[in-house]
């Protein structure tokens, strides 16, 4: 099977446009192309029951968050601070760059 490259990367910015968080920012903690989702700091957070595992380690209802679908989040802009699809740019030195395809700013 082959992965799929995402419109988003780890420790990118990024807005919720759909979904019981819509609206939210944040930064994508983990990317999982092979299932087009990426895991939100604060997004889309979920209790977790876990049993004690080892000496001295607590079991208890733990928040964290959970992975959603990639579509349904969108690149932030780092300057003009909108949610903005990504787009390609090649330089001078052949190196490809993601963009913003509102001012035209670099996302890398």
């Amino acid at each position: 099977m082959a992965v799929k490259n995402l419109h988003v990367r780890k420790d990118d910015m990024v807005v919720v446009i759909s979904g019981k968080d819509k609206g939210k920012k944040g930064k994508i903690l983990k990317s999982i192309p092979s299932e087009d989702r990426v895991v939100v700091e604060g997004v889309n957070v979920v209790l977790r029951h876990t049993k004690p595992r080892g000496q001295g380690k607590r079991g208890g209802r733990l928040k964290q968050e959970a992975a959603i679908n990639a579509s349904n989040v969108m690149a932030l802009c780092p300057k003009c601070h909108k949610a903005a699809r990504v787009g390609h740019e090649i330089d001078n030195a052949g190196k490809k760059h993601r963009t913003c395809k509102k001012c035209g700013a670099r996302l890398d």
